[in-house]
């Protein structure tokens, strides 16, 4: 029935497809989402999973998580994050990857839906403490279509790691297109 309702939501109404679906064998991840520039590619996000029938979880800012609305960002697969004081979010993400058997966690390097000049490390660091790829996921407006990437295994050199990465982004638009981020080699 949730299956049933969140295709219909995200093809009927939306008129979103998913071309190409996660790589379900990868049972821990770290998923990278771009470009993230509106509030919608949350909904976007949550209505891929009971499409696919794959668990990705989110961390969000803990001022989300107030009542009624923190019972359903948990319910979602959310995981409060205290961003006012200097917490170490790497440690506590690869603190539940080693706990967990299977765990994907979906990550926007942008931070933030408004422009950037350079993208957050930490999803590459928790890839690598935890020993886990990378899967990139684009949520491209300009053809409504959500795809995923084979995984990345990252190699350490982050500098050089980033534009592999980012390669599989290229050509993707946010839904505010002048807020994507562009890499500048």
């Amino acid at each position: 029935m949730r299956r049933a309702l969140a295709k219909f939501i995200f093809h009927t109404i939306f008129g979103w497809k998913i071309d190409v679906p996660y790589p379900k064998e990868v049972r821990k991840s770290v998923v990278v989402l771009m470009p993230h520039t509106s509030n919608w590619d949350f909904p976007i996000g949550i209505l891929i999973r009971p499409i696919m029938g794959v668990n990705i979880s989110f961390a969000a800012k803990n001022s989300l998580f107030f009542f009624p609305l923190g019972l359903l960002m948990k319910f979602w697969g959310g995981y409060p994050v205290d961003r006012s004081r200097n917490t170490n979010f790497v440690d506590a993400c690869v603190a539940i990857f080693k706990e967990k058997k299977d765990f994907i966690l979906g990550i926007t390097p942008e931070g933030t839906r408004t422009k950037v000049e350079k993208l957050k490390t930490g999803f590459y660091h928790i890839a690598i403490k935890a020993d886990v790829p990378i899967v990139c996921c684009k949520f491209d407006w300009g053809t409504k279509t959500v795809g995923f990437s084979d995984p990345f295994y990252p190699t350490g050199d982050y500098e050089a790691d980033l534009p592999k990465l980012l390669a599989y982004f290229e050509g993707s638009k946010g839904k505010i297109p002048e807020y994507d981020y562009v890499h500048k080699s």
